[in-house]
């Protein structure tokens, strides 16, 4: 498998922000509505923080806290560990690892690009996949 890098992996992403004013309940319909358990938290275009699923489950809904008056800001990961996009894939994989957490923000000049998730290391695996199995259908016709 060739080496990813990770600017590479971020190049089409579309950026999922939100501010750190944000209740936990638009900021989990955004979730919702992207498909992503993840948001990027910026002020201006500077990444501020990141708000997880596991946020808004363990900080605001295990604690009692009513989603609809909780505030990102409040309740997120300030000043989350990032990386740089020209690092390969391997050393994100190997930071979240080590940090036990499952999403990373590539950040550069302190503005985000995007974010890369432990998903992230299936994408290329699965298409690989599927292209042998459609292979395999075809061989066998």
């Amino acid at each position: 498998m060739p080496i990813r890098s990770l600017r590479s992996i971020v190049s089409g992403q579309t950026l999922v922000t939100v501010s750190g004013a944000t209740t936990v309940a638009d900021a989990a319909r955004t979730m919702k509505r992207r498909n992503v358990g993840a948001l990027l938290v910026v002020e201006g275009t500077r990444l501020v923080g990141i708000f997880t699923e596991r946020d808004a489950l363990f900080r605001v809904l295990a604690e009692g806290r009513s989603p609809a008056l909780t505030r990102v800001e409040d309740v997120m990961t300030a000043q989350p560990q990032t990386i740089h996009p020209d690092e390969p894939f391997v050393r994100a994989l190997r930071t979240m690892h080590e940090g036990k957490f499952r999403h990373l923000p590539v950040v550069e000049f302190e503005r985000p690009l995007g974010m890369v998730s432990m998903r992230d290391a299936l994408d290329e695996d699965l298409d690989e996949l599927r292209l042998d199995l459609a292979q395999r259908e075809v061989n066998h016709d």
